[in-house]
């Protein structure tokens, strides 16, 4: 019933004015705040534990800022599954085409870092090209279909994490864009230990694996949401020598990437996930 209600609400927000519906998202990101404990405190320890020199206050700001984002994008995604193709157009720009222009012919695998308005750039690839994804299963089937119908409509291929890789090389070599979202913690199995800010995270070898199973070239997207709204995706240059043939050392260089681009919006970043949930064997947990 819940879902019911928070989907009926954003598929009515998605009518009015831009600035309106982002208004409202930070207001609804504000009260998530106080009212989500655990994802507070999940925050506040990521913020901790990646910038230990910042001061206790500036954290405290940045973790409530995220909260705002990460609650904004949320709310706007109802103009992204409901909102008429011309909207959308508006709502969302890519720069960096030409990288993929420049790659016409070959396979391409998107890394696509979990900045929080990952979804704008990914719904608006999938309006132009053939693009694919994997998603996470929803304990709500109702809000699952309502996702699933919204992020497909102009033709995105969907499969979920629990099919596994083989979905995804098929969509590949099939001529589809990759849109691959690799930089969670998803357990010990088929990860290394890569440093992020410093600290060991477990960091999937996925991204190497694909690459090299695919012969496909590697393009980062990272996605920026603008004030009073709106988005725009930037796709970078092709990476060169990937995969290495080290699968830990991709898994840094990965990982240093996105620090990179998270040092130029910390806000942005989607620090409400247990990124440090798995620990070396023998050190404490962090949650």
């Amino acid at each position: 019933m819940i879902s019911r209600i928070v989907l009926g609400l954003m598929w009515l927000i998605h009518f009015l004015p831009l600035r309106v519906v982002s208004r409202i998202g930070d207001a609804v990101g504000r009260l998530a705040y106080w009212l989500i404990p655990e994802r507070r405190k999940v925050t506040r320890i990521n913020l901790e534990k990646c910038f230990p020199g910042m001061a206790p206050s500036e954290r405290e700001a940045l973790a409530r800022a995220a909260f705002r984002l990460f609650c904004r994008s949320f709310i706007e995604r109802g103009l992204l599954y409901w909102a008429p193709p011309k909207r959308i157009e508006r709502l969302v720009r890519v720069d960096g085409m030409e990288h993929l222009k420049a790659l016409e012919g070959r396979r391409v695998v998107i890394l696509a870092p979990h900045f929080v308005g990952f979804e704008a750039p990914l719904m608006r690839l999938s309006m132009g090209s053939a693009t694919a994804t994997m998603y996470a299963r929803q304990k709500d089937p109702f809000f699952e279909r309502v996702m699933y119908a919204g992020r497909s409509r102009f033709g995105l291929q969907l499969f979920p994490r629990q099919a596994g890789i083989r979905k995804a090389l098929r969509a590949i070599q099939s001529g589809a864009i990759y849109y691959y979202l690799p930089d969670m913690d998803f357990g010990s199995k088929s990860a290394v230990f890569a440093p992020f800010f410093g600290v060991p995270a477990a960091t999937v070898t996925g991204l190497s694996y694909i690459a090299r199973a695919t012969g496909a070239a590697v393009v980062p997207c990272v996605a920026r949401m603008l004030p009073g709204g709106g988005y725009v995706g930037t796709l970078h240059p092709a990476w060169s020598d990937f995969p290495s043939g080290d699968d830990a050392a991709d898994a840094r260089r990965m990982n240093a990437f996105i620090e990179e681009r998270v040092l130029e919006m910390p806000e942005q970043y989607h620090w409400l996930h247990k990124r440090f949930k798995t620990r070396p064997e023998g050190e404490p947990k962090f949650y």
